[in-house]
């Protein structure tokens, strides 16, 4: 009994420990994720190695042209990238095992699981995450996934290599990845293409009992649970096409004509007003950083206390709940003041960075997976309103990405 009590209560202290140096922006780790290196003069501090972050950014570069996580494993291993194990060998001997005797091809032999971590990961943000996974209980030391609404973030614990539009936007490919299908081809608007009325993804299909075969999409919800869920938003494959493709050579066209009349387009709302909002999320954010900072400071004292033997151990259990719920409010606070904040600030340079994409376009002939997925956010289809003399009228809806709705 009391063997198991000394266990029990080691475990507790040892969780304790750790929660104070995450919360304190520490990062215990026995390897440095790939694109960077343990900080030579700060323990548990991750610092960029400029030998190795060229991967990670080429990693996120190839997905940003559209690429999923398979061909970008390929690509990797088609020009011999080494991998993160190898270079972990190479310059500390760990894994020999795997590596020693092992024939050239292995220090390039990527896996797709090994990409998929790398684009998921939000380190190259600058974030660590703590808690993902725990022990069945003191006892069993089999390890279980914990649910994303336990983890626990602390953002800006290091450089970021990757910037938080570019990995947000790789996170939106990857919910919306487009597969291969069985005739070895891509639809290239598998996603974004969205139900004006349900929400729902329109699902591509191709009609081939017909003298002309064509291609088509429709409401995937009203596929699957018929007219009293929702309608089918037809729209056929090549009206979409083309009406996509004149869009974007419309606004490339108006990016080289004039670039500032079209960046005040896009900006399109009152600088004084956003101003205003800009200085009061600035005070906000200032005000709970601050005190975050005291509280982040106040747990730390305290623990060094509780271990110094200057405060009894109800006293710390008791102060210890307090402040960590403190610090959970305002996590919470900081983090949605932060990103108001960001993406006020972020107006202007959206619209800039979309500008400079539709330019590079320069007057495009065709659509390609790359385009979309630089330029669009999500294509909203309508059900079309049909008149008495056949005719009919289909709005489509283009979101682009950085900067929404435009047109």
């Amino acid at each position: 009994m009391f063997n198991e009590w000394f266990a029990k209560d080691t475990s507790r202290k040892v969780k304790t420990s750790l929660n104070a140096k995450f919360r304190a922006g520490e990062r215990t780790f026995a390897y440095a994720p790939i694109g960077y290196k343990k900080h030579p003069d700060i323990k548990n501090k991750l610092m960029i190695d400029e030998e190795t972050r060229w991967i990670v950014e080429k990693i996120y570069e190839l997905a940003l042209l559209g690429n999923g996580s398979a061909k970008v494993t390929k690509l990797l291993i088609a020009e011999k990238i080494p991998t993160p194990g190898y270079l972990n060998y190479k310059r500390y001997g760990t894994f020999a095992n795997i590596y020693a005797d092992a024939p050239e091809e292995k220090s390039w032999s990527w896996t797709i699981a090994q990409v998929k971590s790398i684009l998921r990961d939000e380190t190259y943000i600058g974030n660590s995450i703590h808690y993902r996974e725990t022990n069945v209980s003191f006892k069993n030391k089999h390890r279980v996934r914990k649910d994303k609404s336990e983890w626990l973030r602390i953002e800006g614990t290091h450089e970021p290599i990757i910037s938080q539009s570019d990995f947000d936007k790789v996170q939106g490919q990857i919910a919306s990845r487009r597969r291969e299908r069985k005739d070895s081809t891509t639809q290239i608007f598998a996603g974004p293409v969205k139900c004006a009325d349900c929400g729902w993804s329109l699902s591509f299909a191709t009609k081939k009992q017909c003298k002309t075969p064509y291609s088509y999409f429709k409401c995937s919800r009203y596929s699957s649970l018929g007219k009293a869920y929702c309608s089918g938003h037809f729209i056929r494959y090549d009206t979409l096409y083309a009406y996509v493709l004149s869009r974007l050579q419309f606004w490339s066209g108006q990016a080289h004509m004039d670039e500032e009349k079209l960046l005040k387009k896009l900006l399109n709302a009152s600088d004084r007003e956003t101003g205003v909002i800009r200085k009061k999320q600035e005070s906000d954010l200032k005000r709970a950083e601050k005190r975050k900072s005291e509280v982040d400071a106040l747990f730390t004292r305290l623990y060094e206390d509780w271990v110094a033997g200057r405060i009894t151990e109800y006293n710390f259990n008791m102060l210890s709940a307090k402040y960590q719920d403190e610090q959970a409010q305002l996590d919470e606070q900081f983090k949605g003041l932060k990103a108001k904040l960001n993406e006020t600030r972020q107006t202007v340079s959206d619209a800039e960075k979309w500008m400079s994409y539709v330019k590079e376009a320069a007057y495009p002939t065709e659509l390609t997976a790359s385009l979309l997925n630089t330029l669009i956010e999500k294509i909203v289809v309508h059900e079309a309103d049909r008149h008495e003399d056949s005719t009919a009228e289909q709005e489509i809806e283009i979101y682009y990405r950085f900067i929404g709705k435009i047109d």
